[in-house]
């Protein structure tokens, strides 16, 4: 039974089996159920690498967004460190500590207007050590930690990144240190590239080269200026303080369009103060310690002086050299600059005479050698004496004052002797009485013929008329002594003391009308012209004191075989029409007057009638 109960349920067993597994039918799939099962298991499986493969992603992008986070952190506080550290330098700190300026090597003038100022284009070489201000050069002792040179080196790598930075500035205005008041001075600097680094050699190696136009506008108040040089020498260091009301700093190029740019600060109301010593300068004393500033005398010298008729105008050529104070690798390239030359008036303003106009010019060293051309002004009736007396002391071996002023700074005038010729000219020569006769009386008259030759110095090239002469004349025993040769000529009424062996004086009482007619000159001397001019009983006074010396040379006349020489020396006034200058009007159609003009003759006065008939021998 047990046994069947078995069978039974081993059937119902077997039996359910069979019926779970269905027997095929019509509509039985191909595919068996067993299929089925199977691909039920296959979609259930992968489940398990999806999720994995996301955990996977998801953690990725957790942790590299930490990271980003953490570095843009890093970042964020380096930039802040570095920006809180630049935010926080001053101007001052930036000019003194970082800025380096090499020159200016070069400046050229491009043109000059005092109304709009002068333009001049300056070259030179600029940089900036940044690292410096933002403390981020090495240490030169290693002494920085390991974190310090990873922030150090980050800075140094943005600096060099950053590359360049454009300074942009309103009108720059100089004024000095001790006097705020005046403005020296008024740059305009068109925007600046300005090159970065960190780290710079010792050397200036690292510097780049610039050149920019810069407009100058300086003061009108020149007695300001003048001052401040005067005051800059005596002290021996230039202090000046600097006031820009805009200044601009970006990164970057000009009209750059990279991330640069990004960089930017705007600074207003800008003040600094700059301090600079005078180096010691070639030809110049030491400056400082209350040293005055060498006159300007001391600084030209007038090489050369050409006056010269051309086409009925007076015509001025003239070289000069000036002291070059500027530094051997400095140069300086000026255009044609004019000036005016004026005469010293006790009574008014100086009266100009020329216009002159000097070539353009590069320094030189030791000296700077100026070429100047112009000619004389037409003159007014203020001004002919002036140049008359200006003309006499300059052939009688004087210096003269004189302003020379330029319309580009139409307040500067700037006072200077102008120097006599290096050797003293001898204007009239061969100086003689022709023809000579002493009438006897109360007082002797004497009457003759007054020759000279007028020998202008080398360089003066004019046309001469000399109208008429006003002689004043010692009459001497002999010749003239040669101790009295280079002595002044003498003054009237009479020298005091008397010179030794003069016994008479000759001086008319008007002027004596002359001829004039031009000469060839001799190698070396400018144009000359033969004078003659009639005396006819004009009075010769017998000196004070020195009747036994009249006497004497009356005794060599009578009883010498030859006759007795007599020395001339004296000074005349002349009277001269110069070709090509402009005189004021007909009034003065007798020319200027040219005064104590020296000279030295002698004259043989024979014994065949010692008071009508006299035969002379001109002398040098």
């Amino acid at each position: 039974m047990n046994s069947d109960e078995e069978s039974n349920s081993s059937a119902r067993v077997d039996k359910g089996k069979g019926k779970a597994q269905d027997e095929p039918t019509e509509r039985t799939p191909l595919l068996g159920s067993s299929a089925g099962g199977s691909s039920s298991e296959l979609d259930t499986t992968p489940s398990y690498p999806h999720r994995n493969i996301t955990t996977t992603l998801l953690n990725v992008f957790l942790g590299t967004l930490i990271l980003c986070i953490i570095a843009f952190i890093v970042f964020a506080l380096l930039t802040w460190s570095y920006v809180s550290r630049a935010s926080d330098l001053s101007p001052e700190d930036v000019l003194h500590r970082a800025v380096v300026f090499e020159g200016p090597q070069k400046v050229i003038v491009i043109n000059t207007s005092w109304t709009e100022g002068m333009w001049v284009n300056v070259e030179g070489r600029v940089g900036v050590d940044a690292g410096s201000v933002l403390g981020v050069n090495r240490d030169p002792d290693g002494g920085d930690g390991f974190l310090k040179n990873i922030w150090k080196s980050l800075g140094r790598w943005g600096i060099q990144e950053l590359h360049q930075v454009t300074v942009k500035t309103s009108t720059i205005n100089i004024t000095s240190q001790y006097d705020t008041t005046i403005v020296l001075a008024s740059l305009d600097i068109p925007p600046l590239d300005i090159h970065l680094t960190a780290d710079p050699p010792s050397d200036h190696s690292w510097l780049h080269r610039v050149s920019t136009p810069v407009l100058m506008r300086p003061t009108h108040n020149t007695s300001a200026l003048i001052d401040f040089a005067r005051e800059t020498w005596r002290l021996g260091h230039v202090a000046v303080r600097t006031e820009v009301a805009n200044l601009d700093v970006q990164g970057g190029r000009l009209h750059g369009d990279s991330w640069r740019g990004m960089l930017h600060r705007t600074m207003s109301d800008v003040k600094t103060l700059l301090t600079m010593k005078i180096p010691l300068l070639p030809g110049f004393p030491q400056p400082g310690k209350n040293t005055p500033f060498p006159s300007i005398a001391e600084l030209i010298t007038l090489c050369n002086f050409t006056l010269s008729t051309v086409t009925d105008h007076l015509m001025i050529d003239a070289v000069a050299t000036v002291v070059d104070p500027a530094p051997p690798n400095f140069a300086l390239t000026t255009p044609s600059l004019p000036f005016i030359v004026s005469l010293v008036s006790n009574t008014s303003s100086p009266i100009p005479v020329a216009s002159v106009t000097s070539k353009p010019f590069n320094l030189t060293h030791p000296n700077i050698t100026l070429d100047i051309s112009g000619r004389v002004l037409p003159l007014s009736p203020e001004a002919l004496p002036l140049l008359s007396t200006f003309i006499s002391r300059y052939l009688t071996a004087l210096s003269n004052p004189i302003v020379i002023s330029t319309p580009l700074v139409p307040d500067l005038e700037v006072d200077v002797d102008f120097p006599p010729p290096n050797v003293r000219p001898r204007i009239l020569r061969n100086v003689t009485i022709h023809d000579m006769k002493i009438k006897p009386g109360n007082t002797f008259l004497a009457s003759g013929t007054v020759y000279g030759r007028i020998v202008l110095p080398p360089g003066m090239n004019v046309g001469l008329d000399v109208k008429r002469v006003l002689p004043d004349v010692l009459v001497f025993d002999g010749e003239v002594p040669d101790s009295l040769s280079s002595s002044p000529p003498p003054r009237r009424p009479l020298p005091d003391p008397l010179p030794e062996k003069a016994f008479g004086h000759i001086r008319p009482d008007d002027w004596l009308v002359s001829r004039c007619v031009a000469v060839e000159p001799e190698d070396g001397d400018g144009a000359t012209f033969a004078v003659t001019a009639k005396i006819v009983d004009v009075p010769l006074e017998v000196l004070p004191d020195r009747h036994q010396e009249f006497s004497d040379f009356v005794g060599k006349v009578i009883f010498g075989r030859d006759g007795a020489l007599a020395g001339i020396l004296g000074s005349t006034d002349v009277g001269v029409l110069v070709q090509g200058l402009p005189l004021p009007g007909p009034e003065h159609g007798d020319g200027m007057v040219l005064s104590d003009l020296p000279f030295k003759g002698s004259v043989r006065i024979g014994k065949r009638n010692l008071f009508s008939d006299y035969w002379t021998r001109p002398t040098d």
